[in-house]
């Protein structure tokens, strides 16, 4: 049975960062580009934003960490989809991330990765391109 309809973004906050203005901001991009977005809130585990991109059938995860911890909480999620096996989902994330560390992100199986300067139009685009349409799946 194929599944159609809009690709299923959730956008997620990950660990202590308290600031999800960005986030806000992609999540209405992608909604304004057709997409169906499903934003988590501040503070969510790798645990609980892998349960829901599951649990709501996502094509995709967003993530925004501007904390630092981008390493281990990329690490975690790339992780959880793989023991859920769930990696059809697709993971990309932006945020405060060093060029040194963005390589090693994506050797991790980050999809893409979107630093500070990034147009909402240069992430509607990519998630159009590189994310697979339900009835494409």
């Amino acid at each position: 049975m194929s599944v159609s309809g809009p690709i299923r973004v959730v956008v997620a906050k990950p660990g202590l960062d308290g600031h999800d203005r960005g986030a806000k901001v992609i999540a209405r991009a992608l909604r304004d580009a057709g997409m169906e977005v499903i934003y988590t809130g501040l503070h969510q585990t790798p645990e609980q934003i892998v349960d829901t991109a599951i649990q709501e059938d996502a094509d995709a995860i967003g993530l925004s960490i501007l904390s630092g911890a981008h390493n281990t909480l990329f690490a975690k999620v790339i992780e959880l989809l793989k023991e859920r096996e769930a990696e059809d989902i697709k993971v990309f994330g932006g945020g405060i991330i060093p060029e040194e560390d963005i390589v090693p992100l994506r050797e991790l199986g980050v999809a893409a990765i979107f630093t500070p300067g990034a147009t909402t139009t240069a992430i509607v685009d990519w998630v159009n391109a590189n994310v697979p349409h339900p009835a494409d799946a």
